[in-house]
């Protein structure tokens, strides 16, 4: 993977730098500004994208959400770029804010929202880096678990206790193949259950990536989801 990172403290951008080199993934740059990541992102020829930006919600020039509203620029610019925002917060609007981002791009470049304690947890967050590179979405599970705003939770109800619990595991991350080896079914089950998820959610084929469209019915909901140790 190429890989942007933009994080202002010091030790926390070397620190991912070099855990993201570790794994073999190179990190084309590293700044601790968000006008700085839009000035690398709007340099970047269409051949020298990254695979993925890590980028901190709050950084300067304002100190504020300043990284998360450029996360939001470079999804709107380059749809086809995987976006991974962390925060010290659980900052559930974000991650809603993120999931509903709009994309030209089919299919739209990864994204993930995760806590920055993730981090220390290295095999998997280098694990969520690699899905959001590869088209997934990864929502930090602290997060998922906090109530969201109210959205459409008769939605939630009509799908049942399986399909309800392969959706939860759908929004923390999981694959489907993780999702078959957690629930001891097949793949071809599992893939049988997120079809049937999608029906009942009315999400056709034409709506676009309809994973993160369910996933985000499902934070919408207020449900959350723990998966068993």
């Amino acid at each position: 993977m190429q890989v942007v990172i933009a994080e202002d403290a010091a030790l926390m951008r070397e620190g991912l730098t070099a855990l993201v080199e570790r794994f073999g993934h190179r990190v084309t740059a590293a700044v601790d500004d968000a006008d700085e990541l839009l000035r690398v992102m709007a340099g970047a020829g269409p051949g020298n994208l990254p695979d993925v930006v890590v980028t901190d919600v709050r950084m300067p020039p304002g100190d504020a959400d300043d990284g998360f509203r450029a996360a939001l620029t470079i999804r709107a610019r380059h749809p086809q770029v995987g976006i991974l925002v962390l925060s010290q917060y659980l900052g559930h609007a974000y991650a809603a804010r993120l999931l509903a981002a709009p994309t030209r791009s089919e299919p739209p470049g990864g994204i993930g929202y995760l806590l920055k304690d993730r981090v220390s947890r290295v095999t998997d967050f280098m694990h969520s880096l690699e899905l959001i590179a590869g088209g997934g979405v990864v929502i930090d599970p602290k997060v998922v678990q906090r109530s969201m705003a109210a959205g459409r939770p008769h939605a939630i109800d009509i799908l049942s206790e399986r399909e309800q619990e392969v959706l939860g595991r759908m929004a923390t991350g999981d694959t489907n193949h993780q999702i078959a080896t957690a629930l001891h079914v097949t793949q071809g089950a599992v893939v049988k259950h997120v079809g049937n998820i999608f029906t009942k959610l009315g999400l056709q084929p034409q709506d676009g990536n309809r994973r993160v469209l369910a996933v985000l019915t499902y934070l919408q909901s207020g449900r959350s989801y723990t998966p068993p140790s």
